[in-house]
């Protein structure tokens, strides 16, 4: 259940922490994963309890902080982070949790909700 509920209602996403947990649980809980085991390895993901990770809130916070809430383009919203053109865009438009849940896509960019 901590899984599904952090996932976002993604699958990808799902499976993605599915194996991340699977293998904390291999380490720590002898291959058994409890609701407490599942909670223990999203802390350390740092994937927190509406299932955003570092990545998810410092997108967020740019826009919110340095484009005033938005419309925001994706390659701004790169250029932000000073990593350049084209290096963020990727995980800035696969992030579907970001701009579904957080943000509207509009013509004009990202506006934070």
């Amino acid at each position: 259940m901590e899984i599904a509920s952090r996932s976002r209602g993604t699958p990808r996403i799902a499976n993605r922490l599915l194996r991340r947990v699977r293998d904390f649980a291999e380490v720590k809980a002898q291959g058994i994963v409890t609701r407490a085991v599942a909670d223990a390895a999203l802390r350390m993901l740092d994937v927190d309890q509406v299932g955003f990770d570092l990545m998810d809130r410092k997108l967020l916070l740019a826009v919110l902080e340095k484009f005033g809430g938005g419309p925001v383009g994706l390659d701004n919203l790169a250029a932000s982070d000073r990593r350049g053109r084209g290096h963020d865009r990727g995980t800035c438009s696969s992030r579907t949790s970001f701009s579904r849940a957080t943000c509207n896509a509009t013509p004009r960019g990202r506006v934070a909700t």
